[in-house]
């Protein structure tokens, strides 16, 4: 890998780092609307519930997203640090896991990452709408 390489490897980790800060509200809203689910459930509206269910769902896709961000995060750092010495080492690994078919180059690579950390923010985003929307229309019977 040239040095330039190893730079935008090393850049790309430390966006994924920054980008996890808002990895805990997605996690968050998970967790509050399941106990607002379990413990005010029947007392609350049906749009209410539906609601903070949606809010559930939506965080089962986020944290997939986040921890397909983290194993990106996990392999520019080891890109950055040397780890493997080059692109096909990477591929090879990632072929013999049955995880990925097709080698990428390295611009493609962080392309995808970074079009995977817009949807996880879009994601969060929605997830912060619905659960928004879910105590707007609540009312306690």
């Amino acid at each position: 890998m040239t040095p330039d390489d190893r730079a935008l490897c090393i850049a790309t980790g430390s966006l994924l780092r920054a980008h996890g800060a808002i990895a805990p509200c997605g996690l968050a809203l998970t967790g509050i609307a399941l106990g607002v689910l379990a413990l005010t459930g029947r007392s609350l509206s049906l749009v209410a519930c539906m609601g903070f269910g949606a809010v559930v769902l939506i965080g089962m896709l986020e944290r997939y997203l986040w921890l397909r961000l983290k194993v990106d995060a996990g392999l520019f750092d080891a890109l950055a640090s040397g780890a493997f010495d080059s692109l096909q080492r990477l591929d090879g690994a990632m072929q013999r896991l049955a995880v990925r078919d097709a080698p990428r180059d390295l611009d493609e690579r962080v392309g995808t990452t970074r079009q995977l950390m817009q949807r996880h923010a879009i994601v969060v985003a929605c997830q912060c709408a619905m659960f928004l929307l879910a105590l707007l229309t609540q009312d306690l019977r």
